[in-house]
């Protein structure tokens, strides 16, 4: 079995379990994110396996984001390496899973830790998880959820949680329809771990043809909107006002835009 720095990987009954490990935070690194990406290959490609739950090993943080180090003084090249990996490569992955993944948010997830849980086809959380997109307060664009958000929830809330900045708990995620189930989160990982078993009992075969004929039917042109939001947030985090709001954000104090 491959060995990992920063995450746990291990199979139980067919199901294969992501055990996120990047205290104090889990905040997305390069090491990190190509790490969930590998172990992501190897369920897909295990046949044994029928199922995946993403989970993360902190007791109230599912992740906190990106390592902002990734987005500071870096070259646009340096900046699209990562986002094509965290946007694009995540997306290829998953949209080829062909079985079924589920994220179980067991506290805060916000920015590139939302990019992962929506890209997984079920999300269950804890009944303290909350959720936000801050890259607005930092002077980025939160591009990759300009895509997939509004359709969800409609035009109108979306662009409210966008351009705010704002968290918002589970009871609002659920009414929305961005998650799927609450449950305490005593019981979290044992329902998700009874759903990811419903889901791996079915025929292997029929939830791959099933799920792929899904992710056509539900794609409207997703894959060429990833790439245009790689360029967008590329862009953006180059500027001054951007790397202003990220350096303001690591050194706790507002930021200073004229």
């Amino acid at each position: 079995m491959q060995e990992f720095k920063f995450l746990n990987y291990q199979i139980n009954s067919q199901i294969a379990e992501i055990i996120i490990n990047r205290p104090p935070l889990n905040a997305f690194n390069i090491q990190l994110l190509d790490e969930i990406l590998s172990s992501l290959e190897l369920a897909k490609n295990d046949r044994t396996v029928r199922a995946v739950l993403i989970k993360s090993n902190l007791e109230k943080i599912f992740c906190a984001g990106l390592d902002l180090d990734i987005l500071i003084d870096k070259p646009i090249l340096k900046v699209r390496e990562f986002l094509e990996r965290l946007y694009v490569k995540l997306w290829d992955i998953q949209y080829n899973m062909g079985k079924p993944t589920i994220a179980v948010v067991n506290g805060s997830a916000r920015g590139g830790r939302m990019t992962l849980a929506i890209s997984c086809d079920v999300i269950l959380a804890s009944e303290d998880a909350s959720f936000g997109y801050p890259e607005i307060n930092l002077g980025l664009p939160p591009a990759i959820h300009f895509i997939h958000l509004p359709k969800i929830i409609g035009r109108y809330k979306a662009f409210e949680l966008l351009f705010s900045g704002q968290t918002f708990g589970t009871k609002e995620a659920f009414s929305m329809g961005l998650i799927n189930n609450i449950f305490v989160k005593s019981k979290l990982n044992e329902e998700a771990e009874k759903l990811a078993l419903t889901f791996s009992q079915k025929s292997a075969n029929s939830m791959r043809l099933s799920r792929a004929a899904f992710m056509r039917a539900n794609d409207f042109d997703y894959r060429r909107s990833v790439a245009n939001a790689v360029e967008d947030f590329c862009n953006a985090t180059v500027t001054p006002d951007a790397q202003e709001g990220l350096k303001a954000f690591l050194e706790k104090r507002t930021p200073n835009w004229d």
